[in-house]
């Protein structure tokens, strides 16, 4: 009897702790089918997860959105090499390559940053480096190894760079062969106060970092052009940059002014330009680019102006334009005495995103000058598409209108004109360091 007294206790215990355990093996299960569903939610299809969640607002597959925004992302990172923390200014030539350190050992990077009709240019890029060590130019026949002029002539492609500050007085003008960069970066070189340069029926030059002013006409005189061939020059004009019968050009941050002539002129079924970051000052007739209204090879002329920014003294031809394509897109223009875009013989002109500044003068306040009467011009393709007007500027369109009418003369996508003080901060050649930032 008194074992069976012991033992009705021990049963109620057991059967408790069944009970308890029964509870507690419940709430294991759930557990683990509720992680079970979670797995399976996160391992399933996004279209299977729509089938449960039916919103009628979401996108088809949003995963594969946001991987190709993170991919755009990433590739555009990797391109420039900027990192998560980027110096950049959105101008995305200088931010190819200017906040980079090591940049005095990556200067052929260069070559890959440009954009618009002239995105191509390699300029020497696939050549040697060349130091001009000398600034002298003693014979425009025979020039001396370590001459600009020597470096200039050559076969074949070159990176041309400065071993320290020269001003180089030109006593002819430097005729360029194809398959050059001149890269003026971590010195100040000045071409001044004697002929200048001549980019005449040769492709692929670069011309970077230059301080290009006070030239003079020059001529009547023999000159080498490459290391077989010299010729007899004529009388030439005192251009800045004479481009003639070339293509694939890229003219980027150099600072002009005061020449005899033109600061750049483009003429002679020369295409395929970019005329980049420049800083225009103290001159009349600052960009030509076309030959002659009869000169009808240039209507295949297509020339990209971008990020430059014309500046004090200036009084016309910003550019003057002739047949062909031109985009002008984010420039700044602060200051023009006659008029900012003038031009000629139906070319098609697309103004994009530049903040226009027009002077005092109550006569001067339009930024276009069309060389005929109204009758004729009436139907050239000219536009204006978020462009800043400030005291007073007013663009006078014509044509159609249509976008297609502008597709030859679209090359890069423009940004908003309340950036143009941003994105041509940097104009004009820089003051590049070794071992910093541009």
């Amino acid at each position: 009897m008194a074992i069976s007294l012991r033992i009705i206790p021990l049963c109620a215990f057991l059967t408790a702790l069944l009970f308890f355990n029964a509870i507690a093996l419940s709430e294991r299960t759930e557990e683990i089918r509720q992680r079970k569903s979670l797995r399976n939610l996160r391992n399933s299809t996004m279209a299977e997860r729509l089938e449960e969640f039916d919103n009628p607002h979401a996108v088809d597959d949003p995963e594969a959105i946001a991987t190709m925004v993170n991919m755009a992302i990433r590739n555009s990172t990797e391109r420039r090499k900027l990192g998560f923390f980027s110096c950049g200014t959105g101008n995305p030539i200088d931010d190819c390559w200017r906040c980079d350190r090591n940049w005095i050992r990556n200067r052929r990077r260069l070559a890959d940053c440009s954009i618009g009709f002239g995105r191509n240019a390699v300029g020497g890029r696939d050549g040697r480096f060349y130091v001009v060590t000398d600034p002298n130019d003693y014979d425009a026949v025979n020039p001396r190894p370590g001459t600009l002029r020597h470096a200039v002539i050559q076969d074949r492609p070159l990176w041309i760079v400065f071993k320290r500050d020269m001003v180089i007085t030109l006593k002819q003008e430097l005729i360029m062969n194809s398959f050059k960069t001149i890269d003026a970066r971590g010195a100040n070189v000045h071409i001044a106060g004697g002929a200048c340069i001549t980019i005449q029926y040769v492709t692929n030059i670069i011309i970077h970092g230059l301080h290009i002013h006070d030239c003079r006409r020059t001529g009547n005189a023999m000159v080498r052009a490459s290391p077989s061939h010299y010729g007899w020059r004529t009388m030439a004009d005192g251009d800045g940059i004479s481009i003639f019968g070339a293509s694939h050009i890229w003219i980027d941050h150099n600072s002009l002014s005061s020449c005899a002539d033109g600061l750049i002129d483009a003429i002679m079924g020369s295409t395929a330009i970019t005329i980049s970051n420049n800083f225009f000052t103290h001159h009349n007739e600052v960009i030509l680019l076309g030959h002659s209204d009869s000169y009808t090879r240039d209507r295949a002329m297509q020339v990209t102006i971008a990020y430059n920014h014309f500046g004090e003294g200036l009084i016309q031809r910003m550019p003057r334009c002739r047949h062909g394509y031109f985009h002008v897109v984010n420039n700044d223009y602060t200051h023009w005495e006659m008029y900012a875009i003038g031009g000629s013989a139906n070319p098609t002109i697309n103004s994009q995103g530049n903040r226009y500044l027009a002077p005092y003068n109550p006569f001067a306040k339009q930024v276009t000058h069309r060389v005929v009467g109204k009758g004729i011009w009436r139907h050239w393709n000219w536009r204006s598409e978020g462009d800043l007007m400030l005291n007073g500027a007013f663009f006078i369109p014509s044509g159609r209108g249509a976008a297609a009418n502008y597709a030859r003369a679209s090359s890069l996508a423009a940004k908003s004109s309340s950036m143009v003080g941003t994105l041509t901060s940097g104009a004009g050649a820089l003051g590049c360091r070794r071992g910093a930032q541009c």
